[in-house]
């Protein structure tokens, strides 16, 4: 009962009938991966789909000089992996987990055989795949046009996004972020970072502390869902 509670809460599932749930529940195995493990490598790509839980996993890479840069961070009710039928973009990458993480693993044949039965189903998974690949082209995009600073606001705009509390004047970011964990995600040293957050925070936009980051309300504006400077 508890693994049908779980797959209940994520949205790819939320119109399914009774009956689909209980055959879902049958074709997967739960797990709980520890933080900091990598669950993927460009090496090393497990066959199934994945779907999240609890906690939360970095997506990255390594550039020419070797340095990582993240590609994405995705949590509670987020999906990644791929099956005979398709992909969600998620290889030939690595995968992290930032924290515990719960994860739910697909059978991959039972799960081909449920789509190709609920085209519907296949059609919102195809649906998610486009978006990921959207996002994912945007970060690149980021990456190759902007500068150092403003790859870094880029990423504390999508992360308040994604994760962000509102506590009254600021957005928090609910992650535990070092300046050396959003270097990686900006492909850049933990110094140009420090640099660029202590700049950040003597112009009113973030507050910084140990582990922790906040973006101001006021200088923000919502905008088709994304935050915008």
């Amino acid at each position: 009962m508890e693994k049908l509670w779980y797959l209940s809460q994520i949205k790819l599932f939320n119109h399914l009938t009774k009956d689909d749930m209980g055959q879902i529940n049958n074709m997967t195995h739960m797990s709980t991966i520890p933080k900091n493990t990598i669950v993927q490598t460009p090496f090393s790509q497990p066959k199934g789909l994945y779907l999240v839980k609890e906690g939360k996993l970095r997506l990255y890479n390594l550039n020419s000089e070797g340095k990582q840069y993240t590609i994405g961070i995705i949590g509670h009710g987020n999906t990644f992996g791929n099956t005979s039928l398709f992909s969600l973009g998620t290889q030939n990458i690595y995968i992290e987990t930032l924290e515990d993480t719960l994860i739910c693993l697909f059978d991959p044949k039972q799960l081909e055989d449920y789509l190709l039965s609920r085209p519907q189903l296949l059609m919102n998974i195809l649906g998610h795949l486009s978006q990921k690949i959207e996002e994912q082209n945007k970060m690149l995009e980021q990456l190759a046009l902007y500068d150092i600073k403003q790859r870094t606001l880029y990423w504390l705009r999508k992360l308040a996004n994604d994760f962000g509390l509102d506590t009254g004047e600021y957005i928090t970011i609910d992650l535990p972020l070092s300046h050396q964990e959003l270097a990686n995600m900006i492909g850049s040293t933990r110094e140009s970072v420090s640099l660029i957050l202590s700049e950040l925070s003597q112009e009113g936009i973030i507050l910084s502390g140990r582990l922790k980051i906040s973006i101001s309300k006021s200088k923000l504006a919502m905008e088709d869902g994304i935050y915008e400077i």
